[in-house]
């Protein structure tokens, strides 16, 4: 075996969009549910997992054999998820960073030297960044099948409680065995056309530089970033008391219940002579510029108060 394509469908309760795929994978909720691949350009096979069946001995020792090339479209979400997958079976996921003092985070992903990702090289190419997209472009003989997004909303997010699904959170494979039928379909095809796309670019290589850069940059991302819970932890305390001695201070100044509230300050400061109908860092530094006492000592302690860079710790 010297490569494989894989395309994957998956399930979460955490938004992908909006968390990631490293949050995504990490959900107590999250599970693989279809395996498609092709070994070698032969034919593609489905793996039925949400339904029991189990992928290959031969396939699951390919997914952590570097010498094996797995390519998939957008390589980091299938490398990611089957990383978390291989965990959850007690497979044993070796640092491939033994020098670099975060290499443990490495630890629990597959090495990304050992994946390739047509994505990258649709980038490379200049070509659109979706497999729909690419089909388009490139006239393959193989599309992405346009029930995609609605199985994908069937089966792969949680679903609203409601009175005729039976309050359930969830679509299963018995809930709708047609539809379930057609998915595993829409995950043959995926990996057909990420087959084909390759097939059709071989001619116009992505330089091993590229890949250097792609794998290094799946490695960073990996890694994640060190960060100094003690400082954090502290400096989240410094800013609460801080707070709270600004919100003290400005209820005796102004009188008022909440001197956060946008809308009781502009009315507190309407009341003593200053319109403004907005109190943005560039409109309060603009009403500083003429603001007298006791306006001016307000508004340089809501100044204070709504600053936002602490809100990143």
């Amino acid at each position: 075996m010297k490569s494989m394509s894989i395309d994957i469908e998956t399930f979460s309760d955490v938004n992908l969009a909006k968390c990631g795929v490293y949050k995504y994978a990490e959900s107590p909720a999250f599970e693989i549910l279809l395996f498609g691949y092709a070994v070698d350009g032969d034919e593609v096979q489905v793996v039925d997992l949400a339904q029991g069946e189990t992928i290959p001995e031969d396939i699951l020792e390919a997914l952590t054999d570097e010498a094996v090339t797995k390519w998939a479209f957008n390589a980091s979400f299938e490398r990611i998820c089957l990383s978390r997958y291989l965990s959850d079976l007690g497979i044993s996921l070796d640092p491939f960073h033994d020098h670099h003092p975060l290499s443990q985070n490495c630890a629990r992903f597959l090495n990304p030297a050992g994946w390739k990702c047509s994505m990258i090289w649709s980038a490379y190419m200049g070509l659109p960044l979706s497999l729909e997209g690419v089909g388009a472009v490139l006239k393959l003989d193989n599309q992405k099948m346009k029930e995609g997004k609605e199985l994908i909303r069937y089966f792969c997010v949680p679903c609203k409680e409601t009175k005729t699904n039976g309050g359930r959170t969830r679509n299963l494979p018995h809930h709708a065995p047609d539809k379930w039928t057609l998915f595993k379909s829409y995950n043959k095809r995926d990996v057909e056309v990420e087959m084909a796309i390759q097939e059709r670019l071989k001619h116009y290589p992505v330089p091993e530089q590229v890949w250097d850069e792609y794998h290094l940059d799946q490695e960073i991302n990996d890694r994640g970033i060190a960060i100094d819970r003690t400082l954090v932890g502290q400096a989240v305390a410094m800013d609460a008391r801080c707070r709270e001695s600004l919100m003290v201070e400005l209820k005796e100044k102004t009188g008022l219940e909440n001197p956060n509230s946008v809308i009781q300050m502009i009315a507190w400061l309407e009341q003593h002579g200053m319109k403004t109908d907005s109190l943005g860092k560039k409109q309060v530094q603009e009403l500083l510029k003429t603001a007298e006492e006791p306006l001016r000592s307000v508004l340089l302690l809501r100044q204070k108060l709504a600053k936002s860079s602490i809100k990143k710790y």
